[in-house]
């Protein structure tokens, strides 16, 4: 008797990053019907933890918008949850140790990786999705989406998405200045929780054992979290300044744009999947 696997409706969707954007996209996506699942990326390291699903792997409950990140670490496991999950599946497995699991629909590179070569992610999912810079449906995607300010969430039809020219997006008019980077590489500690209030010059952490000051007042949208290991030249910081208006939880506008011009690119493929009849399990 052949055994089936019945998958959700939407079909198996892996993002590829832990942090707010990706977080924001399989929300969307789980939502859609999918069965998804975050591969974290170290680099860079994610500081707008409470945006995202991030810390579901280090075994922290992780909710947004009401839906729950469980942390997975095996293979089995994940082949065994797609059969049925009311979660967002994050894992420190890398794309590599996911395609064995099965045929994947829906495949989205959130990781935000501004300055480094994007793999070609063609062939490797039914639809791939290419977020920000670095991304052509010429070269390695099937669909590449805008995350620049001012054009986020705009499908790119021919050409490049656009490089990244190192202006931070304005949060309230405060641009770069939110923003605290590592000076060198080392070990990052901190005792300071992202929703705390600080002050211009409060020494948030350490980095290497040297003070890290906050840059600005206001309220600490993002960290690093601690004990990590950093490179040069990474965000380790970010503060609100907008005072009551502050966010550092649940899903900003930006991202909520970027997810949902994902979900409108995919729909087709959700549908399509939503039609197909259960696949044998010799299938996976």
């Amino acid at each position: 008797m052949t055994q089936f696997l019945q998958l959700g409706a939407g079909g198996f969707a892996v993002v590829l990053g832990t942090n707010e954007i990706a977080s924001a996209v399989a929300v969307q996506l789980h939502r859609a019907g999918c069965c998804v699942v975050m591969s974290h990326d170290p680099f860079p390291p994610v500081i707008r933890r409470k945006m995202a699903f991030h810390d579901a792997l280090y075994g922290d409950e992780v909710t947004i918008e009401g839906v729950r990140g469980a942390r997975v670490d095996h293979g089995t496991e994940i082949f065994q949850a797609l059969r049925q999950s009311d979660s967002v599946l994050v894992t420190w497995l890398a794309l590599a140790d996911l395609l064995p699991i099965g045929p994947i629909d829906i495949l989205v590179d959130a990781r935000m990786q501004k300055h480094r070569v994007t793999p070609d992610l063609r062939r490797l999912a039914r639809v791939s999705v290419g977020l920000g810079p670095g991304f052509s449906t010429s070269a390695n995607c099937d669909v590449a989406i805008e995350t620049r300010p001012g054009r986020s969430g705009v499908v790119i039809g021919a050409g490049w998405t656009d490089a990244a020219d190192g202006i931070a997006s304005p949060l309230g008019g405060v641009g770069a200045e939110r923003f605290q980077y590592s000076q060198a590489g080392g070990k990052w500690r901190t005792a300071v929780e992202i929703g705390s209030r600080v002050f211009n010059g409060f020494p948030v952490g350490h980095l290497g054992g040297i003070p890290v000051r906050a840059p600005c007042d206001g309220i600490l949208r993002g960290v690093v979290r601690d004990g990590q290991d950093v490179p040069q030249g990474v965000k380790l910081m970010e503060v609100d300044s907008r005072g009551r208006h502050a966010q550092w939880t649940g899903i900003d506008d930006r991202g909520r744009g970027i997810a949902n011009a994902v979900l409108r690119a995919v729909q087709p493929q959700i549908d399509a999947r939503t039609n197909r009849t259960a696949q044998p399990l010799s299938a996976f």
